[in-house]
């Protein structure tokens, strides 16, 4: 079989795209100067863990047939160098998977915000319903061992990141893709340390509508004032559609969807956002044939993607939730969905200012009222993390100013963190920790214990 070699394997699409091609019998290899867990673990599982981090040139030889580099690298990375120097072919795994998928009908969901839930929603639902497909999704999904899938499927699901594609390829990965139906499902300024201005960054995503084909399908949010201006650009020869929020009601904690068959529907997941990416969901799902009913009855049992609003821990009066919210667009939705969903308990929202843009001073204003909703808002700056991305310490005066919440306070250490959590009374009180990072590893079904609740 083929050998391919992963520079940065450790990328949670590289791993899982690693991951696929070892189920299909390649032979894989790989490097990288630090992977954390899960990759780590499912690396180690499926045999293909690096002995060792660090980059090594010698793993680079002539008889690759492909070499995936991720974002991660740098340009002058020694492997990608000796590999330019051999003249073996470098792939993107944006550009590695289209090759891959050229023949399937091709779907890309992208979007600042909900497209890691919207995949996953439709992957639960064409599982659920037996349907035959392929996909590459960032994050765990229950009934998945694995986050890519490369088969004789004739139809292929993506997860659409507007990040750019790869050290020496300066593209957004969605870009790549040339998806034939496609869900934008928000745009919210992200990812300044490669998109410098807004104009920049929506720049992006009118390329990925003007390159829809003929025929093509276009879905996307309409309440997005931005976004509905935006798709003034899509070709006039691809239909588009835009949707809003599922209408649904909230009954003891409990949200039933209405269905547009005059049924009522009781899911696991809440908040106005979520009845965005979930209405958005059953779009696409009709667009491949399943009916309104048969997404309604097979997205009952979904229970969310791994860290997004994902439920930690319990008790009568009090949960601990997770979410995988950096971005400031998610995380007002986040905090405002938990609030709406408990609105008689207290809510104390926990952010970790962890990514490039949300580290640097000049990105901060635009998380003015972000948490405003929760009763009590802590955010939380990591030493470590600013050291590794060579940022400048950010003062607290300065989070104050721009997060302008009446009730908030900044702690920069994880055992800090922790003690201030706990020094807390959590009787009818809510615990919303969000963040693209660990808290610097803080284990938060131990801390929910500590709190006095039960894992989930």
């Amino acid at each position: 079989m083929p050998k391919i070699h992963f520079i940065a394997i450790g990328g949670a699409a590289m791993h899982n795209l690693a991951l696929a091609l070892k189920s299909k019998g390649y032979e894989i290899s790989g490097s990288d100067d630090e992977i954390y867990e899960p990759s780590k673990s499912l690396l180690a599982k499926h045999g293909i863990l690096p002995a060792e981090f660090g980059w090594f040139p010698e793993k680079i030889t002539s008889d690759l047939e492909a070499v995936i580099v991720g974002m991660h690298a740098r340009p002058d990375n020694p492997e990608l160098l000796k590999a330019q120097e051999l003249g073996i072919p470098i792939e993107s795994y944006p550009s590695f998977l289209y090759k891959q998928s050229i023949n399937k009908q091709r779907i890309v969901i992208a979007g600042s915000h909900g497209k890691t839930s919207i995949t996953s929603m439709v992957l639960h639902v064409l599982k659920t319903l037996g349907r035959k497909f392929d996909y590459l999704v960032g994050a765990r999904i229950e009934g998945f061992e694995l986050m890519a899938s490369l088969s004789d499927a004739p139809v292929i699901i993506i997860e659409g990141d507007e990040y750019l594609a790869s050290p020496i390829d300066r593209r957004a990965k969605f870009l790549l893709y040339q998806p034939h139906i496609c869900l934008i499902s928000g745009i919210a300024w992200d990812h300044i340390n490669v998109y410098p201005t807004f104009e920049s960054y929506t720049d992006s995503f009118k390329h990925l509508m003007a390159g829809l084909p003929k025929a093509g399908s276009l879905f996307y949010d309409q309440t997005d004032t931005v976004l509905h201006e935006l798709t003034e650009i899509c070709p006039e020869h691809c239909e588009k559609t835009g949707y809003e929020a599922h209408p649904a009601s909230i009954e003891q904690g409990k949200t039933i969807l209405k269905g547009e068959d005059g049924k009522s529907y009781p899911i696991q997941v809440f908040g106005e956002h979520t009845l965005k990416n979930l209405n958005g969901a059953r779009l696409i799902c009709e667009q491949i044939g399943i009916s309104s009913t048969e997404f309604y009855e097979a997205i009952r049992s979904f229970k969310g993607a791994a860290k997004r609003l994902e439920l930690v821990a319990s008790s009568d009066s009090s949960l601990l939730y997770k979410d995988f919210a950096h971005a400031p667009s998610k995380v007002n939705a986040t905090t405002q969905a938990l609030k709406n969903q408990y609105p008689n308990r207290k809510l104390v929202a926990c952010l970790e200012l962890h990514t490039f843009s949300s580290l640097n001073p000049a990105f901060l204003p635009e998380y003015e009222g972000t948490l405003n909703l929760a009763d009590e808002a802590i955010v939380y700056l990591s030493e470590h993390a600013r050291e590794i991305k060579r940022m400048e310490r950010i003062e607290e005066s300065v989070v104050q100013t721009y997060f302008k919440h009446p009730n908030l306070r900044v702690i920069r250490d994880a055992e800090n963190l922790k003690q201030a959590i706990l020094e807390k009374s959590w009787s009818n009180a809510n615990l919303l920790m969000m963040s693209s990072g660990t808290f610097d590893g803080l284990d938060l079904p131990a801390l929910g214990q500590e709190m006095g609740l039960l894992s989930v």
